[in-house]
């Protein structure tokens, strides 16, 4: 199986009327309960399909951040990156992501003089970055506790 392209990775911006209409279906899907490895059957143009569970629980994570106005962009946990998009996708500036590739905290591979970042190792760097942010605030506020600051 090769590898996407970036131009693969197509963004939805809903709509205002997208955004209401995945609301409305988001409140109809609410309550449902899908089984582990279960399939559902679905019926669309008078045609009844069988959609594995994981697929449509999928679907309705599209629909609420849809529903909240959020573009939604589907991306293959194998899929390579460019430095930008990796960028783009932390929040931070592409020279910043190159120096952490520099420093090999994230894999990167190199393609032609270019680099490239697969997605699975980017959210692996994403979380244990977030994790060790959020365990810095909880002894700051741990400290500002002890020391009375009102917080």
């Amino acid at each position: 199986m090769s590898t996407p392209t970036p131009d693969c990775f197509a963004t939805v911006v809903p709509s205002r009327s997208d955004a209401r209409l995945a609301e409305e279906l988001s409140r109809r899907f609410a309550g449902r309960r899908l089984g582990e490895g279960a399939a559902v059957r679905l019926r669309l143009d008078d045609e009844d399909m069988v959609v594995p569970a994981s697929a449509v629980r999928l679907f309705l994570d599209l629909l609420a951040e849809m529903s909240r106005g959020n573009a939604v962009t589907l991306i293959p946990t194998h899929a390579e990156l460019t430095t930008q998009q990796a960028a783009d996708l932390l929040g931070v500036s592409r020279p910043y992501v190159v120096k952490l590739l520099d420093e090999g905290k994230i894999p990167s591979r190199a393609v032609g003089r270019y680099r490239k970042v697969r997605f699975d190792d980017l959210m692996e760097f994403k979380r244990k970055d977030d994790a060790a942010r959020a365990k810095v605030l909880d002894q700051l506020a741990a400290e500002a506790q002890e020391l009375g600051m009102g917080y």
